[in-house]
């Protein structure tokens, strides 16, 4: 009589539930026929199973969203083009967005999977992410609470003495800062006032703790650029990075494209002479030609 361990029998069953989980997404899609039962079913054998809990998650995400073609004011909306124009009455452009409209109790549903998964696994970036991006997906043009959950990780991030985990392997500080720099980026294309304030947020409190990463400086110094035209402040930002780090290219071309905006020439030619000297084959032959241009 063969005997089994039951930690040899346990691997069996979760890899047959994550066999007939994989098979079922493939051809139903994450919220398909038959999911659900199969996460159920899967939960019983181990509540706290992490592709499991990402399955669990993904089905009440998705099926909690409904795609619908709407009109917003605007070339661009959270980022996205129109998926159509049409033309109004008077002949004026009527841009058309996909969006997606949320059913709060599905929505909610996969929060406390979410929340479920981080506590069972705490060193997991994954599940932290997961929920980040499943606030930004539902509040749209304001990103209250998807800052909140950023700017708490932030905070956790400062207190960790070990590594984060991410996609079956270890995180270093290296990568929490492109990732978080991935979401500064994401709160700056929503375009929203309520977007660009939580980027100016995430931003500075990332230059705090990160100080020696001259792009959360670039980006507040965007942050006034951009929101505020407020170009002697995004001067202040871009020279700051400048001053330690003289090659930064983000730096050069945005002090540049604040000088333009300005029509000021003293900082245009300053930017372009930096531009001449650390800038690419490309960046160098474009700005020398603008400086003879400027001496006519």
């Amino acid at each position: 009589m063969l005997v089994f361990s039951s930690t040899l029998f346990a691997q069996i069953t979760f890899d047959q539930h994550r066999y007939k989980y994989d098979l079922l997404v493939k051809r139903f899609g994450l919220a398909g026929t038959g999911v659900e039962t199969v996460l159920k079913n899967w939960e019983k054998a181990d509540s706290t199973n992490a592709d499991m809990l990402q399955g669990k998650f993904a089905y009440y995400f998705t099926k909690a969203q409904t795609g619908t073609v709407e009109p917003r004011p605007g070339k661009k909306y959270l980022g996205m083009d129109p998926v159509i124009t049409l033309k109004d009455s008077l002949g004026n452009d009527v841009n058309y967005f996909e969006i997606n409209v949320f059913d709060d109790e599905l929505y909610a549903e996969a929060l406390k999977v979410a929340d479920k998964a981080i506590s069972f696994w705490p060193d997991k970036l994954d599940f932290k992410f997961m929920k980040a991006n499943a606030y930004i997906a539902y509040e749209k043009e304001s990103p209250d609470m998807a800052l909140a959950c950023l700017m708490e990780l932030a905070d956790e991030n400062q207190k960790r003495k070990s590594s984060w985990e991410y996609d079956g392997q270890k995180a270093d500080q290296q990568f929490f800062q492109e990732a978080m720099q991935e979401y500064c980026f994401s709160f700056y294309t929503l375009g929203t006032q309520s977007g660009y304030e939580a980027f100016r947020q995430l931003s500075e409190k990332l230059s705090v703790m990160f100080p020696d990463n001259t792009e959360f400086v670039n980006n507040i110094g965007s942050y006034y650029l951009i929101a505020k035209e407020d170009y002697k402040t995004a001067y202040k930002y871009y020279n700051k990075v400048l001053k330690t780090h003289p090659d930064d290219m983000t730096a050069i071309r945005n002090g540049l494209l604040a000088a333009r905006r300005q029509k000021n020439l003293k900082q245009e030619k300053k930017y372009l002479e930096m531009m001449v000297k650390y800038g690419s084959e490309r960046d160098r032959l474009q700005a020398e030609g603008r400086l003879k241009a400027m001496k006519k």
